[in-house]
C-alpha cells in the first residue's frame, strides 16, 4: 500500500512539474513574440490607404426594378391563403 502511496506522489510531482514548465514557456513565447511584434510595427508601420471620394449614383427607377401586377397579385393571393389555413389550426 505505501507503494502506491509514493506512485501517486511522484505521479502528482511529475504532473506538477509539467505543468509549470509549459505555463513558463508558453508566458516567455508570448514575451517574445510581442517584443518581436513591437519591433517590426516600428520598422515596417502598417500604410493608412487613402480614402477615395466614390461618386454619387443617381437612384433611377427603371421597369426592372418594380413588379408586375401579375407577380402581386400571386403573392397576395399565397399570403392569403397562408393565413386562412394557418388561422383555422388555432
Amino acid at each position: 500500500m505505501e507503494h502506491l502511496h509514493q506512485q501517486f506522489i511522484d505521479a502528482g510531482t511529475l504532473m506538477l512539474a509539467g505543468m509549470v514548465f509549459v505555463f513558463a514557456f508558453l508566458g516567455l513565447l508570448v514575451v517574445f513574440i510581442n517584443t518581436v511584434l513591437v519591433r517590426l510595427a516600428e520598422k515596417f508601420p502598417d500604410v493608412v490607404p487613402q480614402a477615395r471620394p466614390q461618386p454619387v449614383k443617381k437612384q433611377t427607377a427603371t421597369s426592372s426594378d418594380e413588379l408586375s401586377p401579375s407577380v402581386v397579385a400571386a403573392i397576395t393571393s399565397a399570403v392569403s391563403r397562408y393565413r386562412q389555413q394557418h388561422n383555422k389550426l388555432k
